[in-house]
């Protein structure tokens, strides 16, 4: 997976003197991108998150991984692991080779735009290249990605129905959702950690949502599981418009278009080090299926599942988080309510503080977590400041992939 094969030292040289622009006009770039494209091709607003779109994360998110091509595009390799994230995804939406040249087409059209005179022939003729070189890896990992999941026992590719067979309120915001397939067959295991997506064909909407939701329970069910938090909507971010309908409109027996299980955040089960899982708000959905799989299959293992939450009233499926004799469990309440004084049900009130979880957990761990970015900042930074290796230190985003330094 290197450039040798495809670029010529030329058209490298051009390329890698094109990054301090990326780093400079790499957002307006991909913003101009989505704009036009979609314009001309409405039809893959049926695959892209237009949420993302308003709040701008996912310009953002092409702009750091065209800027990680174009530093590394002698060496690609280097950035196989983010291409298999993004592959994860794309096979997830049913991201097909033919739109690659669409993508390419407006990705170019940006760049002359946005950077005008600056943008020479040149340089749009290399980073076509470029850009053909770059898709051709995509294509490929994901191709095999299509073929591994349709090889799986009761596998499938693109969007399988599945029944709602109970709909479970777990607390104010957040609800639980169990598929089983419309067809009766075989429900496919997968990786704890791993999401679903869900296509929202919602009345009245003129394109279809797609919205990934991490499975919450262990894998090896005949069901799937997965737990949704209401996304009521603030000035500075939209109501989710999925996780509405689905708390308000969809019921027991209603059917789901569910493509199959996905994703590259999930359980190392080849190490027995101690295992800590550290969740905010509804990113426990990843590390429940993490703690209920150590649970049934491991017990012998050293676990430590911290969960923070606002207060009680919104601290969704606590009984499962409970570990009983084989782990231990400590929950952080942010704002602890009337009953939670009460009733002394959490274990520390405020945020989680470095000094704190070294009292807390043992430092040879291998740490995952998940949750709101600010969260996972100061989590990640916490663990960088105790010199936790970063081979040790695994976690998940909730949409496009942001960045965790300070």
């Amino acid at each position: 997976m290197t450039s040798k094969v495809g670029l010529d030292q030329r058209t490298v040289d051009i390329i890698k003197s094109t990054v301090p622009v990326l780093a400079e006009h790499g957002e307006a770039i991909t913003k101009h991108f989505y704009q036009k494209m979609f314009k001309d091709h409405p039809e893959l607003k049926n695959i892209f998150n237009q949420t993302h779109q308003k709040v701008g994360d996912q310009p953002r998110a092409l702009a750091d991984t065209v800027y990680a091509a174009a530093q590394h595009i002698d060496q690609l390799e280097k950035i196989l692991p983010r291409v298999k994230e993004i592959a994860h995804k794309h096979r997830s939406l049913n991201v097909k080779p033919e739109h690659y040249p669409i993508v390419g087409e407006y990705l170019l059209i940006a760049i002359k735009d946005v950077l005008g005179e600056n943008a020479t022939d040149e340089i749009i003729e290399a980073w076509g290249e470029a850009y053909g070189l770059i898709a051709d890896v995509f294509i490929q990992v994901e191709d095999g990605m299509y073929k591994e999941t349709a090889r799986q026992e009761g596998g499938w590719t693109g969007f399988r129905n599945f029944s709602v067979i109970k709909k479970v309120r777990e607390s104010d915001v957040i609800t639980s959702f169990y598929l089983k397939p419309a067809d009766g067959e075989a429900v496919p295991s997968y990786l704890p950690g791993q999401y679903l997506t869900i296509k929202a064909e919602i009345e009245g909407d003129q394109y279809d949502h797609l919205r990934q939701y991490s499975l919450s329970d262990a894998p090896g069910k005949d069901y799937y599981r997965i737990s949704v938090k209401r996304e009521d909507g603030l000035e500075e971010k939209p109501a989710g418009v999925v996780s509405t309908w689905l708390h308000q409109e969809v019921e027991e027996g209603d059917v789901l278009p569910v493509s199959a299980p996905a994703g590259d955040f999930h359980l190392d089960l080849s190490t027995k080090r101690p295992l800590v899982l550290i969740s905010g708000g509804v990113g426990f959905t990843p590390l429940l299926s993490m703690l209920n799989t150590v649970k049934e299959n491991y017990p012998e293992r050293d676990i430590y599942f911290i969960h923070a939450a606002r207060n009680g009233s919104v601290h969704a499926l606590k009984e499962e988080m409970v570990l009983g004799g084989h782990g231990k469990t400590m929950f952080i309440y942010e704002n602890p309510n009337a009953t939670d004084l009460q009733e002394k049900a959490y274990d520390k009130g405020g945020y989680i503080d470095l000094e704190w979880l070294k009292r807390s957990v043992p430092h040879e761990s291998e740490f995952y977590f998940c949750g709101p970015k600010g969260f996972m900042k100061a989590i990640y930074q916490s663990l960088r400041q105790w010199e936790v290796p970063e081979s040790q230190i695994h976690f998940e985003f909730f949409g496009p992939k942001g960045s965790l330094e300070a």
